[in-house]
């Protein structure tokens, strides 16, 4: 009899064990630091609790600090390095010697290029680069991008003066990405037709022609 007990007390335990195997996933039980173990989805757009969260750096308090803005510095993968020359006089002639990291541009990329230029800098310099925006009447200094002064001028001037503004022009940081701004400086140049010949080469044919 006690045999007989003894069996099927194994085979019951034997049965649970095959059963607990079998079922439901268990529980890990509390988790230590949850953050740390779990990515928190945060969605961009949505509306942070003002209870829990500021943008306001200076007077946080016991709240946490979010702005939504990349950290400083960083690059949006695929995009290019961004520039770091100062906003000053020293900066503005350095410029000269960046290059155009964009060698080559397709008619797409081109076209594109276009319609930026026409959305963001058409209504000043005007669809044809001639400084005859629609606005360009009440702002004073509007620059004709085809003369002879801006065909001279480098591409990375160029691209400082998109950057940081000059004159009455402001900044486009914000509403154009590096790679786009240097895309309109090829446009640009388009409008341009050729560069002007140096001046010394110009008084040497001159010459020619008079003897």
């Amino acid at each position: 009899m006690k045999k007989n007990i003894t069996a099927a007390a194994i085979l019951l335990a034997f049965g649970a064990t095959l059963i607990s195997c079998n079922g439901p996933r268990r529980s890990p039980g509390i988790v230590y630091m949850p953050d740390m173990a779990y990515s928190v989805a945060i969605d961009a757009y949505a509306v942070l609790d003002s209870n829990k969260f500021t943008s306001d750096k200076l007077n946080k308090g016991s709240k946490i600090y979010y702005n939504s803005l990349p950290v400083a510095g960083t690059v949006k993968r695929g995009d290019l390095f961004i520039y770091t020359l100062p906003h000053d006089s020293a900066g503005y002639a350095q410029s000269a010697m960046v290059k155009n990291p964009i060698e080559t541009i397709s008619k797409e990329e081109l076209s594109e290029a276009g319609r930026l230029y026409n959305i963001n800098c058409a209504i000043c310099h005007g669809a044809k680069g001639h400084g005859d925006g629609p606005i360009a009447e009440k702002v004073p200094g509007v620059a004709n991008l085809t003369s002879d002064l801006f065909k001279a001028m480098a591409d990375g001037t160029m691209y400082h003066s998109i950057e940081y503004g000059k004159n009455n022009m402001g900044s486009y940081a914000s509403q154009l990405t590096p790679r786009e701004r240097w895309q309109i400086i090829k446009y640009i140049r388009t409008l341009q037709g050729p560069a002007a010949a140096p001046a010394s080469t110009t008084a040497s044919a001159d010459s020619a022609k008079k003897q």
